[in-house]
């Protein structure tokens, strides 16, 4: 397989930032779907895909989740263009028939009453969470920037946007053309004698 070349090695990491504001410039739905295509394929535990996405472009949409937001991160929900809530479906494991078909996978993420077992959250978790890093990466890679943050209320959020559902937050992201008026200098990164140990 060939090395992604420089240029898309800084699209993606080196010069990519997370954003604060944004500029004045719409994002279509064509390209919330060409980003959903795109983190689609990136690797999730058995092929389950438990991520699911609301995108909040509408005025209605942001006011309600930026008021269930703390601090800072309400103005930023209302300005951006698009704000995504990133969720993640606890009965991901009700689409292994088609999406794994190799395995009676459901059986591996329920108890015997048939609820999600610890395996299904643990595992439901970490593999939205893998692919909400996949959104940020198609969104770079499509020349959109994103602003991830945590600083929300999820309950409320999970109650305002997916009362009576299996879903539940795990974090939102706002997107669109970030302002590069509105991020602060790079902050330091470690090294990788710091942080990694070849075992």
């Amino acid at each position: 397989m060939a090395k992604l070349s420089d240029e898309g090695l800084d699209l993606l990491f080196r010069n990519a930032r997370s954003y604060n504001g944004f500029l004045d410039k719409q994002v279509s739905e064509a390209q919330l779907r060409e980003i959903w295509d795109l983190l689609k394929m990136g690797p999730t535990s058995a092929n389950l895909f438990p991520l699911r996405i609301v995108w909040c472009v509408s005025q209605d949409s942001k006011e309600k989740l930026s008021s269930l937001s703390s601090g800072t991160n309400a103005a930023k929900i209302l300005k951006a263009p698009v704000t995504a809530i990133l969720a993640t479906d606890t009965a991901f494991y009700k689409h292994g028939p088609r999406l794994f078909p190799v395995a009676d996978v459901q059986s591996w993420f329920t108890d015997t009453s048939g609820a999600p077992n610890e395996a299904a959250i643990s595992g439901g978790f970490r593999n939205s969470s893998l692919q909400g890093a996949y959104f940020i990466l198609a969104a770079r890679a499509l020349g959109l920037d994103t602003g991830p943050m945590s600083g929300f209320d999820n309950a409320a959020v999970d109650e305002a946007f997916f009362a009576g559902t299996t879903l539940r937050s795990n974090f939102i992201s706002t997107l669109g053309y970030g302002d590069p008026a509105t991020i602060f200098e790079r902050l330091p990164r470690p090294s990788f004698e710091e942080f990694t140990t070849i075992a």
